[in-house]
């Protein structure tokens, strides 16, 4: 058995990445830095911090299903930013994954990121329940 699964979210994961978008070990669900790339690689919300948190915690949505969880059993976010225009109006979004239990948080600013135009990039970790 190997030590941890790779969880996808059901989406074929290309070859040429070497990393994996979500990993289980045990209980613990640790997903990569996580951009607004959709399916075909195309940015969502170019411009639009808001728009591009919106759709990364769709993705992250997506993983924790696939590992049997839910916004509930994250306990750490860290968002890495290029702006911080308009970044406040990202805590709405995620009042609306994650209602009124937040995990804890820690905020960057960098000066880019490897995807070009996106405006901020979000790992997490969760502590998911025991698999039946």
């Amino acid at each position: 058995m190997a030590a941890y699964e790779v969880i996808t979210g059901g989406s074929p994961w290309p070859s040429r990445y070497t990393f994996s978008p979500a990993v289980r070990a045990g209980n613990l669900l640790f997903i990569s830095g996580t951009t607004a790339g959709d399916e075909r690689g195309q940015l969502v919300g170019p411009g639009d911090i808001v728009a591009q948190t919106r759709y990364i915690f769709q993705k992250f949505g997506r993983l924790l299903r696939a590992a049997g969880g839910g916004f509930e059993h994250i306990v750490e976010t860290t968002d890495y930013v290029t702006t911080t225009e308009n970044y406040a109006r990202t805590a709405a979004v995620r009042r609306e994954f994650f209602g009124d239990r937040f995990p804890t948080a820690t905020g960057v600013i960098v000066a880019g990121l490897l995807r070009e135009g996106a405006l901020i990039e979000i790992s997490a970790v969760a502590v998911l329940p025991d698999k039946a």
